[in-house]
């Protein structure tokens, strides 16, 4: 098994020996081609360090992570995850008097996503970026099952990240004359979010790109009657324009 996120939306780039933390469908460790089990009354230090930009003081951790009792126990709760984490092999975070971080060459798999879809969304993604999404709404989900007011907010943040990041994949791959990966993309966007306007307009654009003017019409059809059924309205202006000029150019 090589060093490749295996469950995420982008594949993290092989680095040797260097660790690798998934925090998409995980939390899990990847090292030196091996598995490593996280012990359970460590993940949430893990994840939370992780989610906090990589580095948090400690007594902010074991207030969050441990707010019954008095900060004595929180903070003997903090060192008995650390020490659970080394026993496991598990050597991700570094810590001094005052802070916890993630070590400097840790590849966390959440990072390399918010890099890719940065450029993605800035028009600056390379030929690599383009085919680098595995195709599964799931993993569009930040550590599920997770309902911690700290993930929660953080995997709003990730979900709508990565749905404009898919939007603009469809885009992209439609201009670079693959049109099945971008209706694709698209999908993905869709199924994730049926409501989502946008990522229905990335949907009819990729058909309209490939020439399949029907498709592109069933699929207005049907988040046209999506909408009505779910909130009592149509399409926005600017999808209806879009079907307009579709329907201007089909056929007679």
């Amino acid at each position: 098994m090589n060093a490749q996120l295996l469950e995420s939306p982008v594949r993290i780039p092989a680095q040797k020996n260097a660790p690798a933390l998934h925090l998409l469908g995980g939390p899990r460790v990847l090292h030196r081609g091996r598995w490593l089990d996280v012990p359970e009354g460590s993940k949430r230090l893990l994840a939370f360090v992780a989610l906090n930009g990589g580095r948090v003081e400690r007594r902010h951790a074991a207030g969050t992570l441990w707010p019954a009792g008095d900060d004595l126990r929180a903070a003997g709760n903090l060192r008995s995850a650390l020490w659970r984490l080394k026993a496991a092999g598990i050597d991700l975070l570094a810590s001094d008097r005052c802070s916890l971080f993630v070590r400097e060459h840790t590849v966390v798999d959440l990072y390399v996503l918010y890099n890719w879809a940065g450029r993605l969304i800035g028009g600056t993604a390379t030929e690599e970026d383009l085919s680098a999404l595995r195709w599964r709404v799931d993993a569009l989900d930040l550590l599920p099952g997770w309902y911690d007011d700290w993930v929660l907010l953080e995997r709003e943040r990730v979900r709508q990240r990565l749905l404009h990041a898919l939007e603009a994949l469809s885009r992209q791959l439609s201009r670079a004359g693959r049109h099945a990966e971008a209706v694709e993309s698209a999908l993905v966007a869709v199924a994730a979010e049926p409501l989502r306007e946008s990522a229905q307009r990335a949907l009819i654009e990729a058909h309209s790109a490939e020439g399949n003017l029907v498709e592109a019409m069933r699929a207005y059809d049907a988040y046209r009657g999506l909408t009505r059924r779910e909130l009592g309205v149509g399409p926005g202006r600017e999808l209806r324009d879009l079907m307009n000029r579709v329907r201007a150019a089909a056929p007679r």
